[in-house]
């Protein structure tokens, strides 16, 4: 197939910035990093580009395509060429460009360092010698969050440090969450301290730009989440972000609705709302501020109260809310709703039902 791309040259020493077309003939399966690979043998030698493993596993070959972050070796490139596309290849965002589609990951791998991305153990080893031993259920936790592979796609979309620079960002949050969330782990406050700094967990704009991008489906806002609602469940609620938060949860609970004109004043404090007095004046002339009272109460609120109740009798508070969720939509999503393990495994075609220690399952394999 032929394959055309535009690619973004770039030269930090002399400043140099020149959009070039290219066309190779390339295999049906290649990816962009075949064709990027095919450029730099056949045509421009000068081409710079990372890569390593070429198999979504390293991380290094991270760039944009038409302005979204991607891994090139996992991109394939049959249906562009087919439509006739002609693609914008340039390098990551939110870092400084060195050559073409190389950036300086330096500033990526700071912010990195600064969450303590290793272990801090918190547990007695056994008497006898053995080794400490967790349940695969506890480790679900952070299940999604081991998945990061470090490739910077969601750091390239984030919008929070494009806006702030000094933001953590979705990376080292993410990485945050994979230690906050591991039972080994024994600085769980400590951590939460530091991640609820000035450009910390709060200034997440919620974009969800990085869950869309990650290659891996770590989802680091999900991530992000979990780490406000640890803190939250922690008492760690000093930040104005937290405050938000939690004043979202109270009011979903008591009316079904959110209550606006409350929201300033639990998450602002009162003199906060004083100075706003003339603005919410102005909305309130233009019926943009509902009246405070009485409080307009959802129809079915009995139901989020009920859900808050559950929540609480099965001890999932904090993150664990947020897992609980993961699986179920993981379930939807493949097409699991009301089915067991059994009948899952009995379907046509299913793989063997794989035998863990302790499974008696009749006819485990």
């Amino acid at each position: 197939m032929q394959v055309a791309l535009k690619i973004w040259r770039y030269d930090s020493s002399t400043g140099e910035r020149a959009l070039k077309e290219y066309e190779v003939d390339a295999p049906e399966e290649a990816t962009l990093l075949d064709c990027l690979d095919l450029i730099k043998d056949r045509y421009d030698g000068t081409l710079a580009y990372r890569k390593s493993c070429r198999m979504m596993i390293c991380g290094s070959c991270g760039m944009r395509m038409d302005g979204a972050a991607v891994l090139a070796c996992k991109t394939r490139m049959y249906e562009i060429a087919q439509a006739g596309r002609v693609p914008v290849i340039s390098a990551m965002g939110n870092l400084p460009v060195v050559k073409d589609l190389v950036v300086d990951m330096q500033p990526f791998w700071d912010k990195f360092r600064a969450i303590k991305p290793y272990l801090e153990p918190g547990y007695e080893q056994p008497e006898d010698g053995r080794e400490y031993r967790i349940s695969q259920e506890q480790m679900n936790v952070i299940h999604k969050e081991s998945l990061c592979i470090n490739c910077g796609c969601c750091v390239s979309e984030c919008n929070a440090m494009e806006s702030n620079p000094e933001f953590l960002g979705p990376q080292a949050l993410a990485k945050g969450m994979r230690f906050v969330g591991d039972p080994r782990d024994a600085a769980t406050v400590e951590r939460l301290e530091a991640y609820n700094s000035e450009h910390g967990i709060w200034e997440c704009t919620r974009c969800y730009f990085c869950n869309e991008r990650c290659p891996k489906g770590v989802d680091p806002r999900d991530a992000i989440a979990k780490l406000g609602a640890e803190s939250v469940r922690l008492g760690i609620d000093r930040d104005m972000g937290a405050r938000h938060a939690k004043w979202f949860i109270r009011s979903a609970e008591t009316t079904g609705w959110l209550r606006e004109t409350e929201l300033v004043p639990k998450t602002q404090g009162v003199v906060a709302s004083i100075k706003q007095m003339r603005f919410a004046l102005s909305l309130a002339r233009h019926g943009k501020v509902p009246p405070p009272f009485p409080p307009h109460v959802a129809k079915d609120v009995r139901e989020a109260r009920n859900l808050r109740k559950l929540v609480r009798m099965q001890d999932r508070q904090g993150a664990l809310g947020h897992v609980q969720g993961e699986r179920a939509l993981e379930r939807l999503a493949h097409g699991h709703a009301g089915e067991t393990l059994e009948e899952i495994y009995a379907r046509p075609g299913a793989a063997p039902r794989p035998y863990l220690p302790g499974d008696e399952t009749e006819g485990a394999a």
